[in-house]
């Protein structure tokens, strides 16, 4: 790799669109191991009034979208986008929408010992594979154990307010960049690219860059 070019991404955890745009640029760093990216990843609260402790799914979908058909309907075009990525989103198995604060809090801890893209895959694979609550300050300790952290210190971090507010202001900053919507992928800190794209795209991206570099 000749030169490092700044890959920035602002995802939420319980972003269906976010873990599927995640899933199509990992194929693509797989096929071009030598690719110059070095990725960060960054806050963006889907639902950042959520209370505390979460909602039911099931009434929060419904709520937004004017009932069960809406939701239903709303819900069609990620399940198939999912499905052509080759992954299997069990909707049935989760039951709270969480408040997604305390999750990106240990995103940004894992970033700090080298394990941020390990965070944000095993949340991603607890909430949508496994139905589990990423609210929840115990599955989170867990999911840090889980990722070589020490669950004991996560756990102490999560029950304080340590970097609450830093999180919310890089959302806030977020927003005021223009960004409302995820994912959204910011590459050499200059393009935007909005949305799940393809992993061809990506590796049209990573070859013009390399190509550059020669």
């Amino acid at each position: 790799m000749e030169k490092a070019v700044k890959l920035d991404i602002l995802s939420d955890p319980i972003c269906p669109w976010c873990y599927i745009g995640k899933t199509y640029l990992d194929r693509a760093l797989e096929q071009r191991p030598n690719h110059p990216f070095v990725i960060e990843w960054h806050p963006f609260q889907l639902n950042p009034d959520m209370p505390r402790e979460g909602v039911d799914r099931r009434a929060y979908l419904e709520s937004k979208f004017g009932g069960k058909d809406g939701a239903i309907k709303a819900y069609m075009p990620v399940v198939e986008h999912a499905e052509q990525a080759g992954l299997t989103i069990n909707f049935d198995a989760i039951e709270r929408t969480p408040n997604t604060l305390n999750a990106h809090r240990l995103i940004h801890w894992a970033a700090i010992e080298g394990r941020q893209t390990a965070a944000v895959s095993a949340l991603f694979r607890a909430y949508f594979q496994e139905g589990r609550d990423i609210g929840d300050r115990d599955t989170l300790a867990d999911i840090a154990d889980s990722i070589g952290m020490d669950a004991a210190v996560a756990r102490r971090l999560l029950e304080s307010d340590a970097d609450e507010q830093n999180i919310r202001d890089r959302d806030t900053a977020a927003r005021e960049m223009g960004v409302n919507s995820v994912p959204t992928f910011i590459v050499a800190s200059q393009h935007a690219v909005p949305g799940a794209q393809p992993t061809d795209l990506w590796l049209k991206v990573i070859d013009e860059i390399m190509a550059t570099e020669e």
